[in-house]
């Protein structure tokens, strides 16, 4: 694969009801363990070059979930963003992870709070990349494109299969285009994340992570975004881990006052606002987000 570190594991891990997630495992099999949650779309190879190589030179252990719907994991409809806690605390157990820190970019960025907030004892520490926040309640912000979503979210439910089903045949279908299609995404992208697809071995992992993983279905698309027009089943106050948040002040997906208004309902928050760069921006300081994280 060129530019981009190959995962030492894949597989699935069987979870609650019969169903399973699939993994891609990175770094030292017995280091200090990151659960690494992609974004919406994204897979579990939805990891950049610098983590795995960082993961490599300090022992770390860093592990990619599909979430269902996505890669190896059947498609399944979660009540709320923590209900997906269960089915994660199915994967560490099996794979002999006791404690552990999550990272989520974009809309992975709710499944690792969530996670924190369902597993006190276990999660140690949070990193989010550019995180959608809530859409529900007093405090949730009136734009971005989650706040769009919800204006549609009574019909959510009703066409998740056919525009599951949509999704995936055009992602099936840019394959053979994979690179020019990105390059084309790049181009009418902000300056910030064109610079961060511009690198090699980023583009390289997205083509990699989207195209290339072995998935059936891009359903985990709707699903993420049926559950982020409702309630995600806890408050932000619940988590007593700090969280690190990184976002640019250029994001035309979540902007920055999004990031800003949820930080204060934090116990352990802090926000370091990204000059310039957009929403892609946390792909391209792997270290420094993974310093951070693991400090406990």
């Amino acid at each position: 694969m060129g530019s981009i570190t190959p995962a030492r594991f894949e597989g699935t891990v069987q979870v609650g009801r019969g169903r399973k997630l699939g993994v891609a495992e990175f770094g030292t099999p017995d280091g200090q363990a990151v659960v690494w949650l992609h974004g919406t779309p994204g897979a579990r190879r939805q990891i950049p070059q610098e983590a795995r190589r960082v993961a490599d030179e300090r022992g770390l252990r860093i592990v990619g979930i599909d979430r269902p719907g996505v890669g190896l994991s059947p498609a399944h409809q979660y009540r709320s963003v923590f209900d997906f806690t269960a089915d994660l605390e199915h994967v560490v157990d099996k794979l002999g992870i006791d404690r552990f820190s999550t990272i989520g970019l974009s809309g992975g960025g709710p499944y690792a709070l969530a996670a924190a907030a369902g597993l006190p004892d276990r999660v140690q520490s949070v990193g989010v990349l550019g995180g959608v926040v809530p859409s529900v309640g007093p405090d949730a912000p009136p734009d971005g494109l989650v706040a769009f979503a919800k204006r549609f979210s009574s019909v959510l439910p009703w066409i998740r299969h056919p525009s599951g089903f949509l999704l995936t045949a055009a992602v099936r279908m840019a394959k053979p285009l994979g690179s020019p299609a990105l390059d084309l995404y790049a181009r009418f992208s902000p300056p910030g994340d064109r610079e961060v697809l511009g690198r090699p071995e980023i583009k390289e992992m997205f083509l990699d992570d989207l195209s290339r993983n072995g998935g059936r279905s891009m359903r985990a698309v709707v699903a993420d975004g049926i559950l982020f027009t409702r309630d995600w089943g806890f408050e932000p106050a619940d988590i007593d881990a700090p969280v690190w948040w990184w976002h640019g002040d250029a994001d035309n997906i979540v902007p920055l006052s999004h990031a800003e208004s949820f930080l204060p309902h934090l116990r352990r928050g802090t926000l370091h606002v990204r000059p310039g760069e957009s929403h892609l921006g946390g792909m391209g300081i792997a270290a420094e987000v993974l310093d951070s994280v693991m400090q406990w």
